[in-house]
């Protein structure tokens, strides 16, 4: 990729990074967001704010996770770095302590089917995978396999990931999850509501493939 492409996905990201603070998505300096370049990816360094961060600070990682001296990634560099591994056609990753993503994520299960957008992130459900350490191994496992079959997880006791073809795309599916989970904390106040049966989700499928309903056009 040549110099003024890398540039503009430079621009991009700081663009977007501001932008999911201002959703309110990430706030002081949590979260952080990645796009594939090259044989690795740019992504928002740690401690970044909508303040401070800019395009110069936006740290390369190479597919072998090594990146400039004096430059730090985010703490969560690997697992940006395991998504796009297992995943060729992620072409951005979004991570968020969204506030009802982070209060659905405290309760260790899967956000149900309980409403018929849920998929749009490719399922029934959308998974949460087991607590573990920031910036470690098991965090970075546990998300690149969550979202095989998935395109945003949530992450026990700590908040959610998604993967997409841009960073457009990639926001906007983070703002979606934290959507339906403010509506699922709101459905639960009156019990739990009740969930799409198997014939209901095939028929939704059916037709999100037909009308291409929830592609970014």
């Amino acid at each position: 990729m040549s110099e003024v492409e890398e540039t503009q996905l430079r621009r991009d990201l700081v663009d977007h990074y501001r932008k999911v603070e201002a959703l309110k998505l990430n706030e002081l300096s949590s979260g952080n967001l990645s796009c594939r370049y090259g044989n690795g990816m740019l992504i928002s360094p740690t401690g970044a704010s909508a303040e401070t961060i800019s395009e110069d600070s936006v740290v390369f990682v190479s597919g072998d996770g090594v990146w400039d001296a004096g430059q730090t990634p985010s703490s969560e560099w690997r697992m940006h770095a395991s998504i796009y591994a297992e995943h060729p056609a992620a072409g951005a990753v979004v991570h968020t302590h969204s506030d009802y993503c982070v209060a659905v994520s405290c309760h260790n299960q899967p956000l149900p089917g309980f409403h018929y957008l849920i998929g749009l992130f490719g399922g029934p459900d959308v998974p949460c995978v087991p607590y573990s350490t920031f910036g470690g191994e098991a965090l970075a496992r546990d998300a690149a396999a969550a979202l095989r079959e998935r395109t945003a997880c949530l992450l026990g006791n700590h908040g959610m990931i998604c993967r997409a073809k841009t960073l457009r795309a990639a926001v906007g599916l983070a703002q979606r999850l934290e959507i339906m989970c403010r509506q699922y904390v709101l459905s639960r106040q009156l019990g739990e509501p009740s969930h799409l049966t198997e014939p209901q989700w095939r028929e939704f499928f059916e037709q999100m493939k037909a009308q291409r309903y929830g592609a970014v056009r």
